[in-house]
């Protein structure tokens, strides 16, 4: 009951207060949501400073606003799609598929080593001797699938 008592005393002015030590915690505890609840705070504020509402109906509008606002943010930012200049940054497997190379080691037991650029790839794919060139197809993980490019002249079946 202190809470209702503390509304009662100062109205208006301490959804305005709350609504700004929300915007604050936002600072300290990233995440978006204390932002909308801030806001909703000072805007349930601003409206009983000039219309006097009773504390319930108070209550009501701020988690109406608040629920509403982080709702809308979410839908907002989750349909939001990043640009960069640099989409495959974090997936390096991604820069290699497509791409084609010789075997320096064969592939035996469904498993080898491939050098690419600067670092040496686990790969699988079929049993293929040293020299055979391959392409590469997808992506495990840090294992890349591969599979053997048809030879020039080789008959297709």
């Amino acid at each position: 009951m202190d809470l209702i008592a503390f509304l009662a005393a100062y109205g208006p002015w301490s959804w305005i207060v709350a609504g700004l030590v929300l915007l604050a915690l936002e600072l300290v505890v990233p995440g978006g949501f204390l932002v909308w609840m801030g806001i909703a705070g000072i805007l349930t504020g601003l409206l009983t400073l000039f219309q006097p509402l009773p504390w319930a109906v108070q209550f009501l509008i701020f988690g109406i606003l608040s629920l509403v606002s982080i709702l809308v943010w979410l839908r907002v930012t989750r349909n939001r799609r990043t640009g960069t200049d640099r989409p495959l940054l974090n997936r390096r497997t991604d820069h290699f598929i497509g791409q084609e190379a010789v075997l320096d080691q064969p592939i035996s037991g469904g498993f080898g080593r491939l050098a690419l650029g600067d670092t040496t790839w686990r790969i699988a794919g079929p049993d293929l001797p040293a020299g055979r060139r391959i392409r590469i197809v997808g992506a495990e993980g840090a294992v890349l699938r591969v599979e053997p490019v048809p030879e020039p002249g080789a008959s297709i079946r």
